[in-house]
């Protein structure tokens, strides 16, 4: 594993974070202090950062988070502007987002202490739909809406499928169910925009599998470990150590430590 990796697993830093600590001198493998981050560990290794030893590696984990408006999902804002990060309970370990929701838009962001589940579950490639709840202000018709389906290109980018229902109007106002797979930048107000919708709310309802549900606005609750392995799936979630690998298992039953599925959840 890469030592920068190994700092971000341990819940020190970001792995950009780390690759800094690295250049300014701070991280030294088996006495060593090290040049470049562009070094291997492994368990055997002697890790210190700023002297002492490096923690062990957080499992990992995932939260639900219910943004409201007026939060940037960013670590530190140039503008000043409050952040997610500062909201969060002071219990809270450190996290990053999976994805971003801008300043205005409200809902489920979910939270992780893993940066390769995030990159994981960010990627389109993963399948996951982030539906949303949009309010604005004009009319569209279901006709217009089905074309999405097909995708649409607007400013010379172009966008996947988009499952997209009116649901209400109220006045000037109509309320839709939009449904997208990408999350490119500000995908939902560019392309509603693009249907002569002017979007004055949005809210994200689910992600994937994971649902906003009752969480209270600035709720955060944490992810079952089994219900998080049982989405990914085994393979995936061998990968991250939410599940025993059979060579664990068979492992195990030779120390002769207990029965396959035995323990408690964490959460």
């Amino acid at each position: 594993m890469r030592i920068a990796k190994a700092m971000a697993r341990a819940g020190l830093c970001s792995r950009r974070e780390a690759e800094r600590w690295i250049a300014d001198g701070r991280v030294s493998v088996n006495g060593k202090i090290l040049p470049t981050p562009a070094v291997e560990v492994g368990p055997g290794d002697k890790i210190l950062v700023d002297g002492k030893p490096l923690p062990s590696a957080e499992p990992v984990r995932l939260w639900r988070y219910h943004k409201t408006k007026g939060l940037v999902t960013t670590h530190q804002d140039p503008q000043g502007r409050p952040t997610v990060f500062e909201k969060l309970p002071p219990e809270m370990p450190r996290v990053i987002s999976i994805g971003r929701l801008d300043f205005n838009t409200e809902g489920l962001l979910l939270l992780t202490n893993d940066g390769e589940l995030a990159r994981h579950l960010e990627l389109p490639t993963t399948g996951w739909l982030r539906r949303y709840r949009v309010r604005a202000r004009g009319r569209v018709t279901q006709a217009e809406l089905d074309k999405l389906k097909d995708g649409i290109e607007i400013e010379g980018v172009r966008y996947g499928a988009i499952e997209a229902t009116a649901d209400t109007a109220q006045g000037a106002n109509i309320w839709l169910t939009v449904g997208i797979r990408e999350g490119k930048n500000r995908e939902v107000r560019k392309v509603m925009a693009a249907l002569g919708l002017d979007v004055s709310r949005l809210i994200r309802i689910s992600f994937g599998p994971f649902e906003l549900g009752e969480l209270a606005p600035g709720a955060v609750d944490q992810v079952r470990r089994k219900h998080l392995a049982e989405q990914l799936g085994p393979d995936t979630a061998g990968k991250f150590g939410l599940v025993e690998t059979p060579q664990q298992r068979r492992e195990r039953h030779a120390r002769g430590k207990g029965r396959p599925g035995s323990g408690e959840d964490e959460a």
